[in-house]
């Protein structure tokens, strides 16, 4: 297990310990909504299954399509505002 995975898992148990991880992932999918993110990311998937076909397309398929230009899509506002919180949680809960 490499030092950054180390450290990645030791992050993620604290914020599912304290229910920040909850917190974040309920702020990130309203900033998503508000921003308009995902409606983009619908209409990406109908545009994926209208051009490959319904009978052709897995989930697999459209979360190969669709992940990269998700990812893109983040506005960097709420990329930043999810650090800064999560920032901020570590330095009140350093140990």
């Amino acid at each position: 297990m490499t030092k950054e995975s180390r450290i990645r898992g030791t992050v993620t148990q604290k914020l599912t310990e304290t229910g920040e991880r909850e917190r974040l992932k309920e702020l990130l999918r309203a900033k998503l909504t508000e921003c308009g993110w995902k409606d983009q990311m619908k209409a990406h998937c109908k545009e994926v299954i209208k051009d490959k076909g319904l009978e052709h397309v897995t989930v697999e398929d459209l979360v190969v399509k669709v992940t990269p230009i998700g990812r893109a899509l983040v506005p960097d506002s709420v990329k930043k505002e999810l650090l800064h919180r999560i920032t901020a949680f570590f330095a009140q809960h350093a140990t």
